[in-house]
């Protein structure tokens, strides 16, 4: 950032800031402004709440709201209805490793409905492939291979098969018996189908005219055909959390092409109610649904328009009677626990991997999610969320935002204080009331939140301009640092200082590429429009991740993360910033095009290390810049983007300080002027955002490299074709290829350690 060196005496700059004072004070004179303001912010809130304008911050915060008032309202009390049958570790140990055999299955079965006499049994798991542990498959191929013209020995085998047929022990040990499995839907573009599915319970077209968005499944995975027939009826046990991951509410329905499936605590509570003799094939009629209601058999639940239906979860892990699995085979439970009950068999073991976020715990165990949804269902007591709170949450925030915005300008600070808390007080009576007497889940967040705003909004209006240190920050800093880090300056002076100092800090930076040939086509005036609409939109996604602009030379941008204030996470924001201005450019190009100017690239280059921050130059041009070795370095590697066909390389250096991210090493590198060699990658993006495809390609790729820096060619060849093909328009895969023909003719080095030297800046 360059500023003339100049200081308060001189004139124009006295009075510059002097007619900035009297205006700032003029303004805030005006009621109207203050008024003005306040309702702006209560337009905002209308905004979020009608999603033209959501805020993340605010949703989170809701759902923050959301299991406050769960968590203070569960009864933390034993429901007796449901017992689980637990494959605890315990049981693990002592019946062995899961998947056990179904012939222990099948003795588990028996054991439950004859000796304990159950009512319902829902298995939480998917029984998708066959059971081969018995050896039977074996014995059978053996025998046709080799020995099928020994006819005693196909019928010795026959004979034992029923013995061994594991599945169908299993499934006869289903027949006949309230047994509802579970099965799961594949989603986002992951299809195929595994097993067989139950009867459907409605067609889609029974929504047709509806508010209804149901959850579209891509394909499955469900269990055997044998052990579908033979089961009394299935549910899928997919789940639906949250974008925090945290499972607040299951999907009741799921939709699958022209059919519409029901959840796996549905069936059971439908098994629970039904009669003892209702086939599945009358699913049908036990399942109604609107936009805003399911009725299962007897029961009826609220629902959302996705038909996802919020978890009554009762407490903490235990609400439910936990029965270990092993001690039913061993018969050592008392049947008075078990008669009459519906009993669930999943797992609490880690290893088994069926646990779950929830409000009250981050590890919770699935099945205990499904029995606190069924024990929901029985008992009536599903909290409901319809669609028309949205609008009653938009009618209070006006009443309350015009209230506010009115009054609280008139108010002194005393009243003022006593008007909001009476405003709090009647949100929260009435969003307790509703909670506890209508089961009713209103919106609470962002009507404390519009609240709250308002009051602190005007009880420090008086002291938005009154310090003559963010003035004199602002003039100095304001065009080059984000507004956020001029007020951190402002409230902690101390904290920062323009004196030279080594510190770690990220360097960005960017050019466009073929600037010359674009400049050439354009005249000086497109040229100049062309500039300011490709770099406002650059330096703003700089400013909104913390950085700061160290100068703007024609069509290159440098910037830099930890100064002037410190910054612990300045390698994650200056990455953050890279990706985000690679994706407005792509945003841009239309707009370029319609205005006739041509299609641009930037490349972008990052490097974390220690630098030297401060004020310097001469006395007649001061500049607040950073200067080093690692400043140079993303120098060099912005240059290099091209020659690699990346839109933004950083170092290794940056790539081990924001490890949250998946990134594709494109080489090892030895930069002019550096004699240490250097890893340099390409960021693709956030873990969680990465398909399982291209997770499984870039550790192609890896391996691809590790085989060329061994210099096994030949191996490296076929999986560089492979990347190729994925990946058609990268360059990256070529320019390996073509080295490696090179080498097949002049072999490098046996102490070759893989490095590839640039020679060039």
């Amino acid at each position: 950032m360059v500023f003339n060196k100049t200081n308060e005496s001189h004139p124009a700059y006295d009075g510059a800031v002097y007619l900035d004072m009297n205006r700032l004070k003029f303004l805030s004179g005006f009621m109207a402004v203050r008024v003005g303001l306040s309702l702006a912010m209560v337009l905002l809130m209308l905004l979020h709440v009608s999603g033209i304008g959501s805020w993340s911050a605010l949703n989170k915060l809701e759902l923050f709201a959301y299991d406050t008032r769960l968590t203070m309202s569960m009864p933390n009390s034993l429901d007796e209805q449901i017992v689980i049958i637990d494959i605890d570790e315990k049981s693990l140990k002592q019946q062995g490793h899961w998947p056990w055999p179904r012939n222990k299955l099948a003795g588990l079965v028996d054991t439950l409905f004859d000796d304990y006499q159950v009512a319902v049994l829902g298995m939480d798991m998917v029984f998708a492939e066959p059971d081969l542990s018995s050896g039977l498959q074996g014995m059978q191929a053996i025998q046709h291979q080799h020995f099928s013209q020994d006819s005693a020995l196909a019928a010795a085998i026959d004979k034992l098969s029923p013995s061994l047929d594991y599945d169908l022990m299993f499934a006869n040990s289903l027949n006949g018996r309230k047994v509802v499995l579970g099965y799961v839907f594949l989603q986002d573009g992951v299809g195929g189908e595994v097993g067989s599915l139950p009867a459907p319970v409605l067609s889609a077209s029974v929504f047709k005219g509806q508010p209804v968005d149901l959850m579209q499944a891509a394909g499955y995975s469900g269990n055997l055909p044998a052990l579908q027939a033979h089961a009394y009826a299935a549910g899928h046990i997919n789940a639906s959390p949250d974008q925090d991951g945290i499972s607040r509410k299951l999907p009741m329905l799921v939709q699958y092409r022209d059919q519409v499936y029901e959840a796996f605590s549905s069936a059971v509570a439908r098994a629970a109610t039904a009669g003892p003799s209702m086939p599945s094939a009358n699913v049908p009629s036990a399942i109604l649904a609107d936009a805003e209601w399911l009725k299962i058999a007897n029961n009826s639940m609220p629902v959302s328009g996705e038909m996802a239906a919020l978890i009554p979860y009762r407490g903490v892990q235990g609400s439910f009677r936990y029965v270990s699995a092993t001690d039913v085979l061993a018969r050592k439970v008392d049947k008075a626990l078990l008669k009459n009950k519906v009993v669930l068999l999943g797992t609490t073991a880690a290893g088994l991997m069926d646990l779950r976020a929830t409000p009250m715990q981050n590890v919770y165990p699935g099945v205990e999610v499904q029995a606190s949804m069924i024990a929901g269902i029985l008992a009536g007591n599903i909290k409901q969320q319809p669609a028309y709170t949205q609008g009653a949450e938009f009618v209070l925030l006006l009443l309350l935002g015009l209230l506010l915005a009115l009054a609280l300008p008139k108010l002194s600070p005393g009243s003022s204080s006593v008007l909001t808390l009476l405003c709090l007080g009647c949100i929260l009576d009435l969003n307790v009331w509703a909670w506890q007497q209508a089961n009713l889940v209103l919106p609470l967040a962002t009507p404390l939140v519009l609240v709250v705003a308002l009051y602190f909004f005007n009880m420090a209006y008086g002291f938005f301009f009154e310090s003559r240190l963010k003035r004199q920050l602002s003039h100095l800093f304001g065009q080059y640092i984000p507004p956020v880090l001029v007020e951190e300056m402002a409230k902690n002076p101390q904290s920062f200082s323009l004196a030279s100092q080594s510190r770690e800090m990220t360097v960005l930076f960017s050019d466009v590429r073929d600037f010359t040939a674009i400049a050439e086509a354009l005249d000086p005036q497109q040229l100049s429009l062309f500039m300011n609409q490709f770099l406002s939109p650059m330096t703003q996604l700089i400013h909104q991740h913390r950085g700061s602009i160290d100068k703007s030379m024609g069509d290159a941008i440098m910037a830099f993360w930890g100064a002037p204030m410190p910054d612990n996470q300045h390698a994650k924001h200056a990455l953050q910033a890279a990706l985000a201005m690679t994706a407005a450019l792509s945003r841009l190009q239309s707009d370029f095009a319609v205005q006739g100017w041509p299609s641009i690239r930037i490349g972008i280059g990052l490097n974390t290390g220690e630098m030297v921050v401060g004020n310097m130059g001469s006395t007649f041009r001061m500049a607040y810049t950073v200067l080093g070795d690692a400043v140079n370095l993303g120098s060099r590697l912005e240059g290099l983007t091209k020659y690699y066909g990346v839109d933004i390389i950083l170092s290794e250096h940056t790539k081990t300080q924001v490890p949250e991210y998946v990134y594709r090493e494109l080489d090892r590198v030895r930069v002019k002027g550096r004699a240490q060699p250097l890893a340099i990658f390409e960021p693709i993006a956030l873990l969680e955002h990465v398909d399982a495809d291209t997770l499984a390609h870039l550790n192609l790729h890896h391996e691809a490299l590790a085989l060329y820096r061994r210099q096994d060619w030949d191996g490296a060849e076929p999986l560089l074709l492979r990347l190729q093909k994925w990946q058609p328009q990268s360059g990256l895969y070529a320019l390996y290829l073509e080295r490696m023909a090179h080498f097949r003719e002049n072999p490098p080095s046996a102490d070759w350690d893989g490095v590839f030297n640039f020679e060039k800046k």
